[in-house]
């Protein structure tokens, strides 16, 4: 999605609207662990200043992602608000939500990426996928199972038994 600040000028007194899908494909450059994007529903309500373009986004799509344990295909939903400014003054600084225009053209799309990128997790599981079964130099437990692995193997060090026993000694 592109705009002119020239086009914007004609919403200067009312609100723009904003409820389309954009196909959005530099995503799966930007992470190559995206196996798929869907069409990104966006709707906005932007508010055009003398200098600025305020959006409050919603956006709303699905990715494919791999599943960490067995690499299979995960649909992962998202649902997404923010509020992004767009601004093209001479003293406009960039922040987390604050967006610097410097050329003619608002392009809303790097923005929406971003967006998105920053939802996605570090793991993803698919929910009925099988817990692998080990191999050779390798097994696989959950947190609870190792804890329980841990409480009941308490022993002391054969190496340091005899300090463990020093303790033990009472002074007579």
């Amino acid at each position: 999605m592109k705009w002119t600040i020239h086009q914007l000028a004609k919403y200067r007194r009312s609100q723009m609207e904003i409820d389309e899908k954009v196909q959005l494909p530099e995503l799966m450059k930007r992470n190559p662990e995206i196996r798929h994007v869907s069409p990104v529903h966006v709707k906005a309500r932007c508010t055009v200043g003398a200098t600025s373009l305020t959006c409050r986004f919603e956006l709303t799509g699905e990715l494919i992602l791999p599943c960490s344990r067995t690499w299979e295909d995960v649909p992962f939903p998202f649902q997404i608000e923010s509020t992004e400014v767009f601004d093209w003054s001479e003293h406009a600084e960039e922040s987390d939500h604050t967006h610097v225009v410097t050329t003619d053209v608002i392009n809303v799309d790097p923005v929406l990426e971003e967006l998105i990128l920053l939802t996605i997790p570090l793991q993803v599981f698919k929910e009925d996928a099988n817990t692998p079964e080990g191999g050779s130099f390798w097994s696989y437990a959950t947190e609870e199972e190792l804890a329980e692995k841990e409480a009941s193997e308490k022993k002391t060090d054969p190496r340091l038994a005899d300090l463990a026993k020093y303790f033990d000694q009472t002074d007579d």
